[in-house]
């Protein structure tokens, strides 16, 4: 009886380039880099046994993988479908399963807050949609259709009428443009806000520094030495920031700050300084004039309600609390303020504009995007209401 010859494999120059990426591989599955160093061992004329010693398989994964890839090329050496174990879940139940998913455990009559994969198991048993369900198999099916129900995200709706005409006079100040003219070279922009509530925690234990294989150690008790509030006053184009501490915040803390800046140079002999603020202690037309009566170059400039994310001065307080305030390990208020004023003063040294991008073109694309996803809610909503009585006239 006759040997069948094996197949003869020939490569092409882009091929065997190919071929050999993924043979030396280091992400590639393992059996797709046995399968293709098989190819390449036929392609160099090796006998099947020689190549099923050297790649420590057997002769028939020799001879299959080789007839595969001379029949269909590198579309060969890819798995074939299966059929598989048989669903034991009907597309009814997984359906239930996400239906039960997208609605509050609230709503069901469950006491709790979000969903998780074993309460959800419990009750598609417990309402009787499947007789046993196990909770990798629920979060299976929830990844079909990428729902997790236990994570949740909070956002707040626009609620000033004005917001659109708001922000975009504050981004167009970033801009260095001011009602549609730029700004000259003796014109500032300062954004400013307070951070309020740092507190002085003792704690109990020294901390201690990292070492070898070792993170820094910080003892988990503390006595309270009391909270103050630190006013910050950034200009955004110069990079500079003026900070001032103060027990509480206020109109007279704020206005020490304003103090602070306006007496010194550029700002005292500028033609205009615009503050950005938001709508806290220097809210309402009161706080315009009160600014403009005692400096006549300054201009008020409010965010819209809820919007801190347009205020750049945030920025420099996420980086204050992450490389001042956090760990919190101070032994008094006085170790705070002078803490505070000691990075003042190195940020300054070193600092460099942000690189604000979002553009009033975003906003408006920002905006057009909520119009239309309150659209899309208040249709969902009515076809919601008004769909058993078009049943009930069908």
């Amino acid at each position: 009886m006759p040997v069948p010859r094996a197949r003869q494999i020939t490569l092409t120059a882009s091929e065997r380039r190919r071929l050999k990426k993924l043979a030396y591989s280091h992400t590639a599955p393992y059996q797709q880099v046995i399968r293709v160093r098989i190819v390449l061992d036929a392609a160099r004329g090796y006998s099947n046994a020689k190549i099923a010693r050297r790649q420590g398989v057997t002769v028939d994964t020799v001879r299959r993988w080789r007839g595969r890839y001379a029949d269909e090329g590198m579309a060969g050496l890819a798995d074939r479908r299966r059929s598989g174990r048989p669903p034991r879940f009907t597309p009814v139940q997984v359906a239930e399963v996400k239906a039960l998913a997208c609605h509050l455990p609230a709503e069901t009559g469950v006491p709790l807050a979000r969903w998780s994969c074993p309460d959800l198991a419990a009750e598609v048993t417990g309402r009787g949609i499947a007789e046993a369900i196990s909770p990798s198999t629920v979060r299976r099916i929830l990844a079909a259709d990428v729902l997790k129900p236990w994570q949740h995200q909070s956002w707040l709706f626009i609620r000033d009428p004005n917001f659109a005409a708001k922000a975009t006079r504050v981004l167009d100040l970033y801009a260095r443009v001011w009602d549609g003219a730029p700004l000259s070279d003796n014109e500032y922009v300062i954004s400013s806000d307070e951070k309020t509530s740092i507190q002085a925690r003792c704690r109990c234990h020294p901390t201690l520094p990292p070492g070898a294989s070792r993170m820094m150690r910080l003892n988990h008790e503390y006595d309270r030495g009391g909270a103050l509030a630190y006013l910050a006053a950034y200009d955004v184009h110069q990079a500079k920031v003026f900070g001032h501490c103060s027990a509480k915040t206020g109109i007279v803390p704020f206005m020490t700050l304003v103090e602070k800046v306006m007496t010194q140079q550029p700002y005292a002999s500028a033609k205009r300084v615009f503050w950005v603020v938001d709508n806290g202690s220097s809210r309402g037309q009161a706080a315009i004039d009160r600014l403009a009566k005692r400096f006549p170059n300054a201009v008020m400039v409010h965010t819209p309600v809820h919007a801190s994310w347009l205020n750049q001065v945030e920025i420099f307080f996420s980086i204050l609390q992450r490389k001042v305030v956090t760990p919190n390990d101070f032994t008094s208020l006085d170790q705070v303020k002078d803490r505070l004023i000691a990075f003042e003063q190195r940020y300054n040294q070193a600092a460099r504009p942000f690189k604000w991008k979002f553009t009033p073109a975003d906003l408006e694309d920002l905006l057009a995007r909520i119009e239309r996803h309150i659209q899309k809610e208040r249709t969902d909503h009515h076809e919601h209401h008004h769909q058993p009585a078009a049943l009930e006239a069908a």
